[in-house]
């Protein structure tokens, strides 16, 4: 990876700049999340991702945003940060 800098696209006057967390060196053990933002076909992909996994042994938990146009609510965030360790969100058209 390179280092880029990751930019938040919410409308924030001074966005806030945050370090990468480091990737695991395994998935052994690990739970991740598959989080689907209610855009279309977006759980077509979340599907083959956890199909993926699921035949690799990796734990998987899903989510579901109420919709593409708002942010994550905060007590969804909060649920996804309690019970997984990675997460992947799910963008499709």
């Amino acid at each position: 990876m390179n280092d880029s800098i990751l930019l938040d696209p919410t409308a924030e006057q001074a966005p806030a700049q945050r370090a990468r967390l480091a990737r695991p060196a395994s998935l052994e053990g690990k739970v991740v999340g598959l989080l689907d933002i209610s855009k279309p076909r977006g759980n077509v992909f979340l599907d083959r991702i956890e199909e993926q996994l699921a035949a690799m042994g990796v734990g998987v938990k899903r989510y579901s945003k109420p919709t593409f146009t708002r942010v994550a609510p905060t007590e969804l965030k909060q649920q996804m940060a309690a019970e997984v360790d990675l997460l992947v969100e799910g963008l499709a058209d």
